[in-house]
């Protein structure tokens, strides 16, 4: 057999092992948080949106929760600020607010025009539309970090209407307390707030680092699977530490509150999503319920 019907066969075997995920999958919620270096890069950008257009076309319903923290921080260089950090979180005064806002609505409306671009329908909302996110103040261990909200709820008809009107809604992580105060939401918080609202079968998160490690200075510690009771084990025997933490917490959150599957995976990785998702050995870290310890799904 020659090369080329190989390199044929090869392709469609690989449809052949993602048919059981596509029929699985079907007519279910995913939400990715997009956000890191994949972000700021526009090949591996447009890769992410790729594979969230592709997912939407063969029939799961995508909703896309994005950062721009370094946008952010760029722009607030730009006037001669320092972003100032407590704990992971970004200290948000007045100015850095509204500097906050406007970055995050253009990066929100260049990832609606991406996806458009595709022949997809996208509608971008900030979490302030029709009160789709609905926060209160958040302090950092005690400490007041400024315009920084903690979802308390969230309207998810809107998310449902759009989905139903075959949109794929782009979520920017603004939200206002009950006094209409703007306040920035940490996207990890925002994606995992509304993962639990509209009752997601994933969650994944687009980060920096290949997934979970046992010891982050250790490579063969990495963890592909993990249950959500063994990762707050994890937690409490002190093995996470720095932006990682807040990060699993949200996982095991997601997860005891009725989110199926949560993944963790590298954006930098050209189509991570598509290889997590639609094949049996995965490249990042899934979190599971304790329940599925000893099923082989994705």
């Amino acid at each position: 057999m020659d090369k080329d019907m190989q390199d044929v066969l090869k392709k469609a075997e690989v449809l052949i092992e993602a048919l059981p995920y596509i029929q699985k999958f079907n007519r279910k919620i995913i939400v990715v948080k997009y956000g890191g270096s994949a972000m700021s890069n526009e090949e591996l950008q447009k890769n992410v949106i790729k594979d969230v257009t592709l997912l939407k076309l063969v029939g799961f319903k995508p909703i896309i929760v994005h950062g721009g923290g370094k946008e952010i921080s760029r722009w607030v260089g730009k006037v001669g600020k320092e972003a100032q950090f407590i704990n992971g979180l970004r200290v948000t005064d007045e100015e850095t607010m509204e500097i906050a806002e406007m970055v995050l609505n253009k990066v929100n409306k260049s990832l609606v025009t991406m996806v458009e671009e595709l022949g997809v329908k996208a509608v971008g909302v900030s979490g302030k539309d029709g009160k789709l996110l609905n926060v209160e103040k958040k302090y950092s261990g005690g400490q007041d970090i400024g315009f920084v909200g903690d979802v308390k709820t969230v309207n998810a008809k809107i998310l449902y209407d759009l989905l139903e009107n075959d949109y794929l809604p782009i979520v920017a992580p603004i939200g206002m307390d009950e006094n209409f105060q703007t306040y920035n939401i940490n996207a990890d918080d925002a994606a995992c707030a509304i993962a639990k609202a509209v009752g997601a079968d994933k969650l994944v998160f687009l980060t920096d680092i290949e997934g979970l490690y046992k010891d982050i200075n250790d490579k063969d510690s990495f963890i592909s699977r993990i249950t959500a009771s063994e990762a707050n084990k994890l937690i409490e025997d002190g093995f996470i530490g720095g932006g990682m933490l807040p990060k699993l917490n949200n996982c095991t959150s997601a997860i005891e509150n009725g989110v199926n599957r949560v993944h963790i995976l590298d954006g930098r990785i050209p189509h991570c999503l598509l290889l997590e998702i639609f094949t049996n050995s995965g490249v990042g870290t899934a979190i599971i319920r304790d329940e599925d310890k000893n099923t082989m799904e994705q």
